[in-house]
This record gives C-alpha cells, structure tokens and sequence, in this order.
C-alpha cells in the first residue's frame, strides 16, 4: 500500500505541474498522449485503493489563469466531461437515447451573457467556478454578433478557436512574442486573454456556441437540437453535431473521423449530449462530472519504428529545439518521418538515444508526436556548438522545463526577422519565401546571409525532400528568387535592414544621391543629415552601416547576385515635385494606397501620415466624410480631393 500512495502522490505532482503548464503558462511540460496515460494511472490507482489524496487532479476541473484581467464567479459551475477512447463505451452510453454528437474542439470555453438584445458581459472558463472577464475582447471576434432579435438574458457557452489556416498565418507575421506559438490553443489563449483588445482582433479569434445555459420565455421542446437551431437564429455560430443513436455511433463516429484531416478547426475529440433536456438534467452530476453528456478521444494510432537522428533547430530568440527523425511510418493516412520534442526536459524523460525504438502517434490525429520509447537507451548528446553559427550552447532551466540556447548575438538564426523583412513584399518580395521556411533554411545551414538566398539552388535534393516541399514548391521558390534577381535602388536599401530606414526614406535617399548606391555608401552623416526627412539621427544610422566592413562584405556579396535598375526620371514628369498629401479611406482605382503613393512619389510628391500645414491635398474618396483627417483638413482649408480629381491632376 505505502508504495501504491508513494506513486500516486509522485504521478499527482506530475500531473498538477503539467496541468499549470499548460493551461497557465502556455507551455508544455509532456504530451497529452503521455498526460492521459498518467492521468489514468492515477485514476486506476485511486479506484484499486480506495484513496483520494488531497488536491489529486482527478477532482479538480480546471486551474485559475495568472493573467490579470478581472475574476467573476460562473451563475452555474461548469464541470469537465468524462471520457472515453472506445466507440462501443460512447454507444453504451447513448443507448437507446437521441444524443447530438459533436466535434470537441480545442480553444478557449467562453461564457457569453447578453442582455435587452446586447452582449452584456463574457467570461472564460477559468477553473470552472470562476473565470476571467474578458468581455472586451470577445466584442472583436469575427462572428459574435453584438447584438441580437432577443431581448430577455440570454447565457450560453462556447468555444473561441483559432483556426489551423489563421494560425499558421498569425504565426509567420507576429513580431511582438519572443517565439511562435506550439498550437492554436495557445495562440487563442493568449490572444483572447489580452489586455489590448486590438491584438485580440488581429488574430481572427471564432466562437462555436455548444450549450445555451439560461434563457425565459421560449419553447425548445425539451430538444437541445432545438436550442442550437435556435441559437443560430439569433445570429451564433454553433458546433457542428449530427444526431446519434447508441445503434449508430460507431458509424459517425467514422463519418467525423474520415474529416478530421481537412478539418480546419482544431478539435481533440468528440462529446455526446443527450438531445432529451429533461432526461439529461435528471441525471444529475457527480464530483465532477455531468451524467447528460460523455466526451470522445480519438484512439491513438501508434506505430513503431527507429529513432534516426535528433535535428536541432534554432530560432531567432536563440532556443534550439530537439526535433526526433525517424524511420518513415503511415500514420491516419499519411507517412510521417519526425516529430518535435519540445524541450530538453522531455527528451530527458523518454530517454532518447539513437537507434531506439519509440512509438508514434498523431495528437488529435493531425500534429506527429512521440508516445513512448522502448528501449530507452538516453544515448543522446546535447550539442556543445549552434549547428547554426557554431557558437556556444546553454542549458536554462526555466519553472521545471529545460531547454537549449544559442549564447552567440550575432548567430544568423537570431536575425530571423531581418531575413523576413528582406524578402517581404516592399523590399525584395521574393514568394515562397515565407518566416517559417527561412527558420527551416537558416536552421539547416542553408542561408548564412542575404546572397545565400540566391544560391539554395545548391541545397535542391535536400529542398524537395523536406515536408511540405516537394518538385513544383521548390520550382516556383527558385522563380521568385530569379524574379528577384532584378530590383531598385530604394528596395535594396530597405531590405538591408538599415536601422530607422523604411520605405519611404529608402526612396528619399536615392533621390537626394541621384540612385547612386556607391555615393550613398561614401556619404558621412552631415551631409545625410541635410536630405529633407532624414535627419542626423537617420543619418548617422545611415552612415554608421555602410562603414561596417562586416556590411560591406555582406553587401559586395549581394550585388553580385542581383541587378539594381536605374529609374528613368524626366524632370518634365515630376509634376508634384514639392508637393505633400495625405491618403485615407479606401481607393478605388488603384490596388491599394501603397500603389497610389509609389506613384505621387514617382511624381516627385511626398507622402505624409497626418495632415499639417504644409500638407497640399488631402485624398479621400469620401470628401464629405467627418473623419479626424477630413476635419483637420478643413479647419486648415487645405482641398480634399477625391481620386477621379488626383487622376486629372495627372493629365
């Protein structure tokens, strides 16, 4: 017995700093195939002994975040749902009942309450007792109507999710987080739990209603289905169910199985809901279970086969990640051959050493991960050097978890966003080239430095062999990069990267120096100083680069590999030399404001952001609007013109 309690606190203890880990802290300490699996262990041992230890995670429904935002009590406490991996358990369950079966999706779970038509007031989930309010936020997710035809208090819940697509989008353009976000979940997290609710509307955070929990003076029939189809009347998104019996669970559960894989929502299951309300309310609950409803955890398809190799792969804030290389196996449909470990600390638990034979499984039958290691042989050496830069290597531990950084500041995969910026869209604007991808290059040894890019022809095999590359990536990859061969003057200076040097001083500079590239780089800071929006401050930004030897180098390297085209400049063609406009609103006759800009400045214009007494003309096809900018234009009489008048001003 003393033996069966010692595990049951050790497997306790476990399980409660993984749980904070992850739902707290945003970070993960094990995988949930090797949660469930203690997690059960626990319940086995509590069952087989009859012992319950005091705060065992098994009685608890959920951990109070840290994130400072106000708390509020749930009018009703929201309990987590048994579970089952087995069709035939989820059968038994139904029985003879109508239940509505449902993907369980892997979000945030959100309470809403809306009062005399209006979103009143959102809460999370928080422990199920009480959650954070988070009510301005929710006002920005992309499908919560703000208000509705009903006008009595309406509470329901919901799960706000980010989708795979966004998720994979938000994650190669975010700048103000330090690393990428592992999974969706986090991301919606973190992104609906911020104190600036414009972050949150960044990042196309969606709600699904699942349970309407209060409402007066309407009829459902006793039907939960009703309820749904009534939500969706009133404007909501609902969760996605068809109705069940226990005769054809097994049967939907495979119609949701064969969809997962296309499925764009993240979801980690499936949950059973009686359709009969009464029936279901009569139930009951117990400790911590509801008795309507039953959740459904997709049966883990595990292989086994070899561990190849560990590739460790830095990012730009100098963490290494330990990524498992194994011997290719089907897994749900299709062949994997690697998985991330995460951390340090969990490559130490499985005790990875090359040669071993682990299992392998899909997480909610999507994301590749490591189930276990057979032979467990910890034959596994950390590397010493960044297989980046060959710089030192650390080892921090950080709350438990220990992880592997790169102590070298000038190591190429820290400069990951100056590699972005140079192949983004207003400098180079080479396709195919996304900050994901570049993480991959740079982590491989690939690209050291700008000119690099031009020679990954030179990595081809290995290219078309890495996932999610293949023969038509990897051509139109090296089209974008030819295309790019040819460039401007003001493109190339901004994807230098050159400290306070955006576009429009680029383009400023190169008009001052006559598009001269060699008298710009010989120029001292007084004289940049003169240039009308650079200032000493930029020019000395300007001057400090090109007086690096390290730049110069990088530099001469670069110009061998790219063309920089001269523009034709006709003074009789600068008809707004000396002439400043602001531009708001939308246009119409052009694709986007960049482009209309791009063409006053090719006019010898300037464009500025706010409108001041030196501002000429204010573009704004609304010219009656009551804008700021509208208004400000007015109280200083300076014309507001629509983009029909700008275009006559060309001719």
């Amino acid at each position: 017995m003393d033996t069966k309690l010692q595990r049951m606190k050790e497997l306790a203890e476990m399980l409660t700093r993984a749980s904070r880990a992850y739902y707290q802290e945003d970070r993960e300490l094990m995988s949930n195939y090797s949660y469930d699996k203690l997690y059960d262990e626990l319940e086995d041992l509590e069952r087989e002994t009859g012992i319950v230890l005091a705060g065992s995670p098994t009685q608890k429904v959920g951990y109070e975040s840290v994130e400072e935002l106000p708390k509020e009590r749930h009018e009703q406490p929201m309990l987590s749902l048994d579970k089952t991996k087995e069709a035939a358990a989820l059968a038994a369950f139904v029985g003879e009942q109508k239940a509505l079966l449902s993907w369980k999706l892997d979000g945030l779970t959100v309470v809403l309450t809306y009062r005399e038509g209006r979103l009143f007031k959102a809460v999370t989930r928080g422990n199920g007792e009480v959650g954070e309010v988070i009510t301005n936020n929710a006002r920005v997710f992309e499908n919560i109507p703000l208000s509705i035809p009903y006008r009595g208090e309406l509470i329901l819940r919901g799960e706000a999710v980010i989708s795979y697509s966004d998720f994979v989008k938000i994650n190669e353009e975010i700048e103000d987080v330090d690393a990428k976000y592992k999974n969706p979940r986090n991301l919606c997290s973190g992104s609906v739990r911020q104190l600036n609710n414009q972050i949150t509307a960044a990042r196309h955070v969606k709600f699904f209603a699942f349970t309407l929990v209060k409402t007066e003076g309407t009829d459902f029939k006793n039907s939960r289905a009703e309820q749904l189809s009534w939500l969706r009347g009133q404007g909501f998104q609902t969760v996605e169910y068809r109705e069940v019996t226990g005769a054809t669970v097994q049967e939907t559960v495979e119609w949701f199985a064969e969809r997962i894989q296309d499925y764009d929502i993240p979801s980690d299951g499936l949950v059973a809901i009686y359709d009969d309300i009464a029936y279901g309310r009569s139930l009951g609950t117990t400790a911590k279970f509801p008795r309507d409803s039953m959740a459904f955890k997709w049966k883990d398809e595990v292989r086994s086969t070899h561990l190849t190799e560990i590739e460790w792969s830095p990012s730009r804030t100098g963490l290494i990640n330990p990524v498992a290389i194994f011997e290719p196996v089907e897994l749900e449909g299709t062949t994997v051959s690697r998985a991330s470990v995460h951390n340090l600390s969990i490559m130490k638990a499985l005790e990875l050493g090359l040669g071993d034979e682990i299992q392998v499984y899909k997480a909610n039958m999507i994301i590749p991960q490591i189930a276990e290691n057979l032979t467990r042989s910890g034959k596994m050496e950390i590397p010493s050097a960044c297989p980046v830069c060959g710089g030192p290597t650390k080892i921090r531990r950080v709350n438990d978890v220990e992880t592997l950084y790169c102590t070298n500041e000038e190591c190429q995969a820290k400069k990951i966003k100056g590699f972005t910026l140079f192949v983004s869209r207003n400098a180079l604007n080479i396709d195919g080239l996304s900050e994901m991808t570049l993480e991959k290059f740079i982590g491989r040894g690939f690209i050291r430095e700008f000119a690099d890019i031009f020679e990954l022809e030179r990595y081809r095999e290995e290219i078309v062999a890495m996932e999610g590359f293949g023969e038509k990536s990897y051509e139109n990859l090296i089209a974008g990069i030819d295309k790019a061969r040819k460039t401007t003057l003001p493109r190339l200076l901004y994807a230098l990267g050159i400290p306070n040097v955006g576009v429009a001083n680029a383009k400023m500079l190169c008009k001052a120096f006559d598009w001269d590239l060699d008298r710009i780089r010989r120029a001292e800071t007084e004289e940049l100083a003169t240039i009308d929006g650079i200032g000493e401050v930029i020019g000395r930004s300007i001057a400090d680069y090109f007086a690096s030897e390290k730049n110069a180098a990088v530099l001469d390297r670069l110009l061998k590999e790219v063309t920089v085209e001269k523009p034709k400049t006709d003074m009789a063609e600068q008809i707004f030399a000396g002439v400043n406009f602001v531009i708001t609103g939308s246009v119409h006759h052009y694709a986007n404001r960049n482009e209309l800009k791009a063409l006053i400045e090719e006019k010898g214009g300037k464009v500025t952001g706010s409108v001041t007494s030196k501002t000429n003309y204010l573009i704004n096809n609304d010219t009656e609007s009551g804008s700021s900018k509208n208004k400000k234009a007015k109280e200083l009489g300076i014309p507001i013109i629509s983009e029909e008048t700008f275009i006559q001003m060309l001719r």
